[in-house]
């Protein structure tokens, strides 16, 4: 069983930034590609940012490029997600996602395995 725990989120103000971890447990994390993506209120669930087994490969939406970024601490069993210049917009409960076969969990339906979701909020 694979299991995700998030940590990370809370309250912020525009312009600010929060780093996101998620902790893996079961087989070794170096075993999962692993994303974020985040829902907000009335919204469906998108994808924000995915890292590759390796961590040599990453991917992020256009909304986030060039604020956030992913990373990985394959001997923490860590993934990373670091938001700079929050904005309104980024509120959301962001959450964890892995597939178990390395492929890169760009789109809902590639993810084998959640995480219970931590809350974001940005305040203007």
């Amino acid at each position: 069983q694979v299991q995700l725990v998030e940590s990370g989120g809370g309250l912020v103000q525009a312009g600010g930034s929060l780093r996101l971890s998620c902790t893996t447990s079961g087989r070794t994390s170096n075993s999962y590609a692993m994303g974020w993506f985040r829902q907000a209120p009335g919204k469906e669930r998108e994808f924000v940012a995915a890292i590759s087994r390796s961590g040599g490969s990453t991917a992020v939406s256009d909304s986030v490029k060039g604020r956030f970024t992913i990373s990985r601490d394959n001997a923490k069993n860590t993934v990373y997600l670091q938001m700079n210049s929050l904005k309104p917009e980024d509120t959301a409960v962001y959450s964890c996602a892995a597939n178990v076969r390395g492929v890169v969990v760009t789109r809902v339906n590639f993810v084998d395995y959640w995480g219970q979701g931590t809350q974001v909020t940005v305040s203007s």
